[in-house]
């Protein structure tokens, strides 16, 4: 066992997908290694910054290392915090590992790793519920917190159209986020404790109309966070940095909205990017980071089941490539497309990465949830575009 050992514990406490939530959640860097008595050696899992980057299991490595380690439901964990230095070779968001990881062990495409003879006895994802995907948050700031409401099983916390300012946190409990749809209402995701309710960039811009529907799952605590506080926080942020989480908000709302659109097969796929220039190609090394100063950029990723479109971004977006953001977008993920005017400027990264370390952990958890759901929202339009092609 390392000497810098942060935290350690039973598998059956905490799995390998709630271990890389909680990581990533709190920006951790260092060596997650995950131990049985079954194995002769543990497996690894190397994380910078909250993402994995790397990982063996034996001769594996990689990807399928670590999703072979979602197999290890028995057994120890232990997460040192040490500098990394192994190659860097795992490109996916963190939520995308999570969600696939969990979804191949659940449908036996993972052994589970344990006695020669024993068989194991096949349990619900922890981290889906329903079959949605489930997101839980980091630990929750109190001093943010002005008033607790409770709301029970099938409230509507939120009502899409509505309009409102307000954002909570999940103290306890679940919430499924739903969108209407010309063929009724569409499930999208569902969120648990020390996740966020509402939309930050809303604070900026005054009147909000809520962009879906919240539903409690069971009974659930919401902490209702100091508005004042949070705006005056957002206030003393640069124009830029301001810019970005109004981007981000546009983003996931165009996120979902797309998806909803191929659900209910109202949206033409190949329309979207049809004649359009590709400037990032998906899986690119692209270091940049840009804002759109005129026209038009369209966000798409390619399966295997065609393309998903994503979002289509317009002047003051901002695209390319966010280090300190897990969003599973462009450049690693998805392609950018450009229209003929488009114009351009980039961005220092550095100064923007800067700002986000000197947040409030609320807010800063805030816009980090935020891109999580980004990326989530993405499978979730994958998968309705699966079933289309299928």
């Amino acid at each position: 066992m390392s000497n810098n050992v942060a935290f350690a514990g039973s598998l059956t406490f905490l799995n390998l997908g709630e271990l890389l939530q909680l990581l990533g959640t709190n920006g951790g860097s260092g060596v997650l290694r995950i131990i049985s008595k079954h194995a002769t050696e543990p497996g690894l899992v190397y994380i910078e910054k909250g993402n994995p980057v790397n990982a063996t299991n034996g001769a594996m490595k990689g990807l399928s290392a670590i999703y072979s380690l979602f197999g290890w439901t028995e057994g120890q964990f232990e997460f040192s915090q040490e500098d990394i230095s192994c190659e860097k070779i795992i490109n996916k968001s963190r939520m995308e590992i999570i969600l696939d990881g969990l979804r191949m062990l659940d449908e036996g495409k993972i052994e589970h790793l344990g006695p020669a003879s024993g068989k194991q006895t096949r349990q619900e994802s922890p981290a889906k519920s329903g079959n949605l995907p489930l997101i839980k948050g980091p630990l929750v700031d109190y001093s943010y917190v002005v008033d607790e409401e409770v709301f029970y099983n099938g409230d509507e916390i939120v009502r899409e159209g509505n309009h409102g300012n307000w954002v909570w946190v999940i103290l306890e409990g679940t919430a499924e986020i739903v969108k209407a749809s010309p063929k009724g209402a569409v499930s999208l995701l569902r969120v648990g404790d020390g996740t966020f309710l509402g939309s930050v960039a809303s604070l900026l811009a005054g009147d909000n109309v809520r962009s879906a529907t919240i539903v409690a799952v069971g009974n659930v605590q919401l902490g209702m966070l100091d508005s004042q506080l949070l705006t005056s926080e957002l206030a003393s942020l640069s124009a830029e940095y301001r810019g970005l989480v109004k981007s981000l908000d546009l983003r996931l709302r165009q996120v979902t909205d797309l998806a909803v659109e191929i659900h209910s097969r109202k949206i033409k796929i190949d329309e979207f990017i049809r004649g359009k220039k590709p400037i990032i190609k998906q899986g690119q090394e692209e270091q940049r980071l840009f804002r759109i100063v005129e026209g038009e950029a369209f966000i798409s990723r390619q399966t295997d089941y065609g393309a998903v479109p994503l979002a289509r971004l317009q002047r003051g977006d901002f695209f390319g490539n966010f280090p300190w953001l897990d969003m599973g977008h462009e450049p690693h993920s998805a392609s950018v497309y450009a229209s003929a005017n488009l114009r351009l400027t980039t961005v220092d990264s550095e100064k923007l990465i800067a700002e986000q370390e000197k947040l409030s952990s609320t807010l800063k958890n805030i816009i980090e949830h935020l891109a999580t759901c980004i990326s989530v929202s993405t499978l979730v339009a994958g998968e309705f575009q699966k079933n289309i092609g299928s």
